[in-house]
């Protein structure tokens, strides 16, 4: 291999996921969402009351960046915070009837994002796509699980 190729794909990699960011925060904009926001949306939307500590696990991302992401969504009138019935010291997070309303306007954002990306791939191309990408991130994670055994659990 060239000494030019040795970082191409690395490069075409971290090229294609800024351009997909990209592309996806404008259409969120035009919904009044930052960067990060529409991830703990549709994370809620999955699974309504998380606190923010399992919300920090679940995306990856430092408590305080979930406190204030959390926060202005808040402020936006798109989650509540309540206070555990077990422990008052821990806060619930779940979406208000605004925020559900919003869902469908992040999904279609984010499925227009995903056609513009997949334009020009037939369904074939798609699948394997997929499988390269969770073998990639499997590999990135430490992962056991064998990407086979995910993409036939997903079909």
């Amino acid at each position: 291999m060239a000494k030019a190729d040795r970082t191409a794909t690395m490069s075409r990699l971290h090229s294609a996921a800024r351009l997909a960011r990209t592309a996806l925060a404008s259409r969120l904009l035009a919904h009044g969402f930052y960067a990060g926001q529409d991830q703990i949306m549709l994370t809620l939307d999955r699974e309504d009351g998380q606190t923010p500590g399992a919300l920090a696990d679940r995306l990856g991302v430092r408590p305080p960046t979930i406190t204030k992401t959390i926060n202005r969504l808040q402020a936006q009138g798109f989650l509540d915070k309540r206070a555990s019935n077990s422990d008052a010291r821990q806060a619930h997070i779940f979406l208000t009837d605004s925020g559900r309303e919003m869902i469908m306007a992040i999904e279609k954002s984010v499925k227009k994002t995903e056609k513009q990306a997949l334009k020009g791939l037939d369904k074939k191309d798609q699948k394997a796509l997929h499988k390269l990408l969770a073998r990639i991130e499997a590999n990135l994670s430490g992962a056991d699980a064998t990407v086979e055994e995910e993409a036939e659990a997903e079909e």
